[in-house]
């Protein structure tokens, strides 16, 4: 990346989401106008962008070719939005996941955008046709869903509206693309889109093993990051059934059975409340108390090591 983009990227919230994704358009090349309401907080979320990515840039994990400086300098903040949207190809959504909220924004954001500008939500779970119907720019509009936190983490989940020009997704997917996301295209809605939809039948089976005595909260957590999360940081469930066997076909005919029979045990939907709730938040206190400085420290390690992941599959997928 050698040049500084036309045009300029919206970025709409200051929170975390917001401030990633400042920085993975910055990375990029682009122009980036942080927008909030209040003046304290872009000045709280520059300042840690900054420091964010000095950070990154000592440690060899900064992303894109332009120097630390110049990316820096391609993220400025603005509380007014009709300034904001002036002029932006691409506009960002990051607002609270309340539904409410985000239609008053959404149909202020119709009033004001050009009839080039994509405009996409970070929405994690409330669907495209709840947020953008009845919108005269809807043609324009789309979901892209980040995961937390979309500067280490690269997919995005593309989810159109049924009246969404498939134009927009493709200028979306391609973008995306350009400033080194990971996107994905569902060809329609559905609760709780595909990232969701896996992590909480995964969090659901879980939560029914420690309800029945089966494994201790912690003994489950490393399932996953000892078992599981090894195979899936670098394929999916697929693929890894498909190299477990001679082919997925294989897999199906030699395990279809037995999985058949697991999932039929699976019990009901769990209220995630009460005795076992208690049981599994006692357990993470124990090593992470649920206080902001301990919290913190723990996402900055998760920061690092997500970090350092993102680099070695980058080299291993060049191999």
């Amino acid at each position: 990346m050698s040049s500084i983009k036309e045009g300029h990227i919206l970025i709409i919230g200051s929170g975390l989401i917001g401030r990633s994704w400042a920085m993975v358009f910055a990375s990029g090349g682009y122009k980036v106008k942080l927008y909030d309401i209040m003046e304290q907080q872009i000045t709280t979320a520059l300042e840690n962008i900054g420091k964010q990515m000095e950070e990154l840039e000592k440690s060899g994990m900064l992303r894109g070719s332009l120097s630390v400086q110049l990316q820096i300098s391609l993220i400025s903040g603005c509380t007014d939005l009709k300034s904001a949207v002036e002029g932006a190809t691409y506009i960002q959504e990051c607002t609270p996941e309340n539904l409410e909220l985000k239609k008053k924004l959404f149909a202020q954001l119709d009033l004001l955008a050009s009839e080039r500008a994509v405009i996409g939500s970070s929405t994690s779970c409330l669907s495209p046709t709840k947020l953008f119907t009845g919108l005269k720019h809807v043609k324009q509009c789309i979901v892209a869903h980040p995961v937390n936190p979309p500067y280490y983490v690269p997919l995005v989940e593309l989810v159109p509206h049924p009246k969404t020009d498939p134009a927009t997704v493709e200028k979306t997917y391609a973008l995306m693309k350009e400033i080194g996301q990971s996107p994905v295209k569902l060809m329609r809605e559905i609760d709780g889109f595909a990232l969701n939809r896996l992590q909480y039948a995964i969090i659901s089976e879980a939560w029914r093993l420690v309800q029945a005595g089966v494994i201790s909260p912690t003994d489950l957590d490393l399932v996953m990051s000892e078992g599981l999360g090894m195979r899936y940081a670098f394929m999916g469930p697929f693929e890894t059934a498909h190299l477990n066997a001679e082919g997925f076909k294989s897999y199906c005919e030699r395990y279809g059975d037995g999985i058949k029979r697991v999932v039929q045990a699976f019990g009901p939907v769990p209220e995630f409340s009460g005795e076992v709730e208690q049981k599994i938040d006692q357990a993470l206190c124990e090593n992470i108390p649920a206080d902001s400085d301990h919290l913190n420290t723990r996402r900055e390690w998760r920061d690092t090591c997500l970090s350092h992941l993102a680099k070695l599959k980058k080299e291993m997928q060049s191999n």
